[in-house]
């Protein structure tokens, strides 16, 4: 009884898988930040594909690790890179699978940050054609959306030109419009190898304190057309989750980030918390504060407890 009458369920299909691709071969490497994640080579992928297929998730998030960095972040937009590869390896392994891809420089450049940057600046106009680039070679490689995670001001717009004039209509856009400078992202950039060589990214990722804020960067991002809104991290900001559902009634994903993930492992292994119950109980939140969709690196387990609950 007690589900039949629950207001919020948590399914496999509203869940985004994240993956870490790496230049290489043989390679599934354990991300020592974030337990139970691995960093792969593209060959690595089939195996991984069959967990998905067994899972029944239904659409992954591409982050990719270069062999080379330089200042502009190149290898991003590189039409053999590692993203590209791994796009057109599990559109050749899975067709039906929904692809979204990470679009940043921040772990192609040698400084780390997410832009071209000039005496210790990021250049937020001079940033735009190389996030279009980026946006387009993932496009060309079968990706169904491409996901800016940068911040910078009208990214979207430079990424929905840049597409719809090459004939790419039909790739969708999922903003990251609600990005905050948050403490939560220090397992990620591990997994990543991102980490900022000087300074820090509060010039263009927002302060915590703001909500007003975020439901302007929401409306720009939508104005210059964005499919899906993201907002992350997501346990923090929940009721940031429910203003811009509320607000602009769109699709809207929720990233629940590597510290979230993190801490609740760390705890686990301490025997501190239970993690099954805790991640049911943080993304069901997620999706009861109005988020559609959920990015959560408990992906596959998820899919594996709801399965045995079922059973």
């Amino acid at each position: 009884m007690r589900s039949m009458v629950r207001e919020t369920t948590l399914s496999v299909d509203r869940l985004i898988a994240p993956v870490f691709l790496m230049e290489g071969s043989g390679i599934e490497r354990p991300i020592e930040a974030m337990p139970g994640q691995v960093q792969l080579s593209v060959d690595r992928l089939d195996g991984w594909v069959e967990k998905l297929a067994r899972s029944q998730v239904r659409a992954v998030l591409l982050f990719g690790i270069p062999s080379r960095k330089d200042p502009e972040g190149s290898e991003a937009w590189r039409d053999d890179g590692v993203v590209q590869r791994g796009i057109a390896r599990l559109k050749s392994l899975s067709p039906e699978l929904v692809v979204f891809t990470d679009v940043c420089l921040c772990a192609y450049t040698d400084h780390g940050h997410c832009g071209r940057v000039r005496d210790g600046k990021i250049l937020n106009d001079e940033t735009l054609p190389l996030l279009a680039k980026v946006a387009l070679s993932h496009a060309r490689a079968g990706a169904d959306f491409v996901a800016p995670s940068d911040m910078m001001d009208g990214r979207v717009g430079a990424i929905r030109d840049s597409l719809d004039g090459e004939g790419f209509g039909d790739v969708g856009i999922l903003s990251y419009a609600v990005k905050y400078a948050s403490a939560f992202y220090g397992p990620f950039r591990e997994a990543a190898q991102s980490s900022p060589a000087f300074g820090d990214r509060r010039t263009h990722q927002m302060d915590p304190a703001n909500l007003l804020e975020a439901l302007e960067e929401a409306r720009l991002d939508l104005e210059e057309g964005a499919d899906l809104l993201m907002v992350k991290p997501g346990l923090p900001y929940l009721d940031v989750i429910r203003e811009v559902k509320r607000t602009f009634r769109r699709p809207l994903v929720a990233y629940c980030v590597s510290g979230e993930y993190a801490m609740v492992k760390a705890a686990a292994a301490k025997g501190w918390l239970e993690e099954k119950a805790v991640a049911l109980e943080i993304l069901t939140s997620l999706r009861r504060a109005g988020a559609d969709l959920i990015i959560t690196y408990w992906s596959l387990d998820v899919a594996e407890w709801l399965t045995q609950e079922a059973g």
